[in-house]
């Protein structure tokens, strides 16, 4: 029988999946390209974000972790949007948009430190 896969989970397995694939994307348009620098930096956000999430996604239960898995998310994306639109647009997503999205992503990381920290109900990994 399959394991019950909430709609939190199926979210951060979708924007894993998505970011994985804009980081091989972007990776792929800097090497093949002028070597942009915003290409290289969204593969590197993508591609160190997008296993992080899947790893969340596929292990970590409790609200803070929940938590952890929007902020690297949606700050992620933002992020990542900011200079994918720079590159193409040569502007920027909306003002401030980088910094957001950093900070989301730096947050996030900082939740999975108060999720290991925690007790009890704030974190809980399936032990199978």
């Amino acid at each position: 029988m399959a394991p019950n896969i909430t709609t939190s989970t199926r979210l951060t397995l979708a924007v894993a999946g998505l970011i994985g694939a804009a980081g091989v994307m972007a990776a792929a348009g800097a090497s093949h390209g002028e070597g942009s620098r915003n290409l290289s930096a969204i593969a590197a956000i993508c591609l160190s974000h997008g296993p992080a999430l899947l790893a969340l996604a596929l292990t970590g239960r409790g609200r803070v972790l929940r938590l952890a898995a929007g902020l690297l998310g949606l700050g992620t994306l933002i992020f990542a949007g900011d200079l994918g639109v720079r590159e193409w647009l040569g502007h920027g997503l909306f003002p401030g948009a980088a910094p957001l999205g950093g900070g989301g992503m730096i947050l996030g990381w900082i939740a999975i430190v108060v999720a290991a920290l925690g007790k009890g109900q704030w974190i809980a990994f399936d032990s199978k």
